[in-house]
């Protein structure tokens, strides 16, 4: 309690000091943000304008879109500023506006995850009954719930770690994190905040089993598919799918459950990159660039966007091919064609 100070400001140290590995820092978060930047905004636009999309299924990947955005955007162009200036600091209503967004945000993702496993869970085991049990006002109410529950995650957390005082201001971390947060806290903060902590391990692994059990009976109903392309499809989305969930949800509780003493600045630095930033790059090329229907949308969008001249010629069969006489670049040309969407 002697050494107890007020703090108005936090020093970050990321992953170096050191000026090159400053800049590699910077190159390398730039990459993964535009990344994370891409391949979200695409979904978005493109579920925004085709109707064919416009389902609960890409309503949520919607939502999982920004809510993806939303976390990647309140770490990595902060810590990318900082390791460009070469500065380490952060102000202290920066570092508790951080935490709350990031949290909330990240929250909100795990359990959009949770209804998305629920949702596919209902169309593959029970496709009789999917128009009644996932109509556009039970969509939006899970929706509203995920976002409820990241904020309230959210606040409870950032309101726990921000009533403590701190006995030093340097935080081992390229963004305000709780771990290392409660490592510069005065008090032990096993009495308050382990038990939130607690609480949303639970929570955390709560969902992630019922993430496991859903697409556990949709395996089940997958094996009983006769067709070996059905299978395939849907083995190809829901194994990708546990994989990145499995990192989010396992990396995270891992880093903020292991002891202080038995891991390294830069391991903690690693395991927050593998759970903050691999997921939002992932998802948008687990659920899009590998599905037909947004491959479909993407390329009536770019013949949309190209010029008459080219879209004509392209409607008119890909560059005029069609009227070839030559029969064997005719029948390529007609199952070019036929697999072209409409």
């Amino acid at each position: 309690m002697s050494n107890e100070t007020i703090i108005s400001d936090f020093l970050l140290l990321g992953f170096s000091e050191q000026r090159e590995f400053q800049i590699l820092h910077f190159a390398a978060f730039a990459a993964m943000y535009l990344a994370v930047l891409m391949g979200n905004l695409l979904i978005i636009i493109v579920v925004a304008l085709n109707t064919h999309l416009q389902t609960p299924m890409y309503f949520f990947l919607v939502n999982l879109s920004i809510s993806d955005l939303g976390s990647t955007s309140v770490t990595i162009p902060r810590s990318m500023t900082n390791a460009f200036m070469n500065t380490t600091w952060i102000s202290y209503s920066e570092c508790l506006t951080q935490m709350l967004f990031f949290l909330f945000f990240m929250s909100t993702d795990i359990f959009l995850l949770t209804v998305m496993a629920y949702d596919r869970y209902v169309a593959i085991c029970h496709p009789l009954h999917y128009a009644s049990l996932m109509k556009w006002g039970i969509c939006a109410h899970l929706a509203v719930g995920a976002w409820i529950a990241g904020l309230l995650n959210a606040a409870l957390h950032t309101g726990t770690i921000f009533s403590l005082p701190f006995c030093s201001n340097v935080i081992h971390q390229f963004f305000c994190e709780i771990p290392h947060l409660m490592k510069i806290s005065c008090f032990d903060p096993h009495f308050s905040e382990v038990w939130v902590l607690l609480f949303s391990i639970i929570v955390g692994l709560g969902c992630f089993v019922f993430i496991v059990v859903s697409y556990v009976q949709i395996f089940t109903a997958v094996f009983k598919m006769s067709s070996m392309a059905n299978r395939q499809k849907a083995f190809s989305t829901c194994i990708p799918h546990l994989i990145v969930v499995s990192l989010l949800i396992g990396t995270g509780i891992f880093s903020y459950v292991i002891p202080s003493s038995s891991s390294s600045y830069n391991f903690d630095e690693v395991l927050a990159v593998i759970y903050s930033v691999l997921p939002p790059m992932m998802n948008p090329i687990i659920y899009s660039m590998r599905n037909k229907d947004i491959k479909a949308a993407l390329w009536k969008l770019l013949n949309w966007r190209l010029p008459d001249k080219n879209r004509n010629l392209i409607n008119k069969g890909f560059w005029g091919c069609s009227s070839n006489r030559n029969e064997h670049l005719s029948t390529i040309c007609r199952s070019l064609k036929d697999n072209r969407p409409d």
